[in-house]
């Protein structure tokens, strides 16, 4: 066959091997994803793949792998049915997200209303592009839908679970972890599950935000804390009022929040008729720092003149906050990236044990403090 006669057709495995200078079977390994093939064999492979165009066949491919080649990306929602659920769950995740009442597209609306799904996601997609895999989003805010995410696992239409979870009564990790299902969690769940996750250090990065506050002279300082029933929302609460303790203002201020920006402004609002002389806040997500602001300056408080306002998360709401928001970071995208990492591995080695991932934070310091 000439070139000319293999460049009106379909790249073949053949082709690739040519131009790699390796034999039809260590492209085939390569392309399966075999672990055991030399790395500079690998690159040489890919690299063939990329200059001839070359696409697997996914259905030849599963037959051998017998693997789906993608991953479930869940978002999973109350523990309740929607109907019944109250209204004022938050999330056990990322500390942004308000997993609410209401049906199905309630849920939706909210999760891609909040700027940490589309962070999780970035991570996620960055990750699996160059390694030929794709993510498949699901949602299970229902005891139904969770029996559908549990059963197309199971079936193999996909090959693991990254979950998402927006309550802390989350049933979901425990049923994966029960099926004997791969799965990987961002952040720790409520309730111990042997299922591997990835987290933030909540209390040191609360603790950032205190001794920022106290470092510009701020002395009546209140807290917007997040959901008391969310491990993120406790932590970041203990985080802040421990180390205001150490340094000697044993009373804070609190009002709690749900980790939306319509939950921030009202908490801000009993803060502000409960203690008008506050001159420092510390809300435990962007979201809930933004609606904050928003009150502040209504009622005629400047930022951070009057008031410094320091936030969690360093979303795009810190960034549309005016002033741009002081925030502590959580890295989402990375987290999302290890997170996915810690899954890859797990579908390699099936009986490796469980793990967790804890990052660190990080202060980012803007205009509001």
């Amino acid at each position: 066959m000439t070139d000319d006669q293999r460049s009106a057709g379909a790249p073949t495995l053949e082709d690739v091997a040519r131009a790699a200078g390796v034999s039809r079977a260590t492209v085939s390994r390569v392309v399966n994803g075999v672990r055991n093939v030399d790395p500079v064999i690998q690159e040489a492979v890919r690299q063939a793949v990329s200059v001839t165009g070359y696409t697997p066949n996914r259905a030849a491919r599963s037959l051998v792998t017998r693997r789906a080649d993608a991953i479930a990306l869940v978002v999973s929602g109350a523990g309740v049915e929607p109907e019944a659920a109250r209204g004022d769950s938050g999330t056990g995740a990322s500390g942004e997200e308000d997993g609410g009442s209401g049906g199905s597209g309630s849920f939706t609306a909210q999760v891609f209303a909040d700027p940490f799904f589309g962070r999780v996601v970035t991570g996620v997609v960055d990750y699996l592009r160059p390694r030929g895999m794709h993510p498949v989003l699901m949602f299970a805010e229902t005891s139904r839908a969770r029996e559908e995410v549990v059963a197309y696992l199971r079936q193999g239409s996909a090959d693991g679970a990254l979950v998402v979870s927006t309550h802390a009564e989350d049933p979901l990790p425990a049923l994966i972890a029960e099926a004997g299902l791969a799965a990987v969690l961002f952040a720790r769940p409520a309730r111990p599950v042997p299922v591997s996750y990835v987290d933030l250090a909540h209390q040191d990065g609360a603790r950032l935000a205190a001794e920022h506050l106290l470092g510009r002279g701020c002395r009546r300082i209140a807290t917007i804390s997040g959901p008391l029933d969310v491990p993120a929302g406790e932590a970041r609460l203990t985080g802040f009022r421990d180390t205001m303790a150490r340094h000697g203002h044993p009373y804070i201020p609190i009002a709690e929040g749900q980790f939306t920006q319509e939950s921030g402004e009202s908490a801000m609002e009993r803060l502000l008729a409960e203690h008008p002389d506050l001159d420092g806040v510390f809300a435990a997500n962007d979201l809930m720092a933004l609606g904050a602001c928003h009150v502040l300056r209504e009622h005629g408080r400047s930022i951070p003149g009057d008031v410094a306002v320091v936030g969690f998360d360093d979303s795009s709401a810190a960034l549309a906050c005016r002033p741009p928001l002081t925030t502590v970071r959580q890295p989402v995208e990375g987290m999302a990236a290890e997170m996915t990492r810690l899954l890859l591995d797990r579908l390699a080695r099936p009986d490796g044990p469980v793990t967790s991932v804890i990052f660190e934070p990080e202060l980012v310091v803007r205009g509001s403090a």
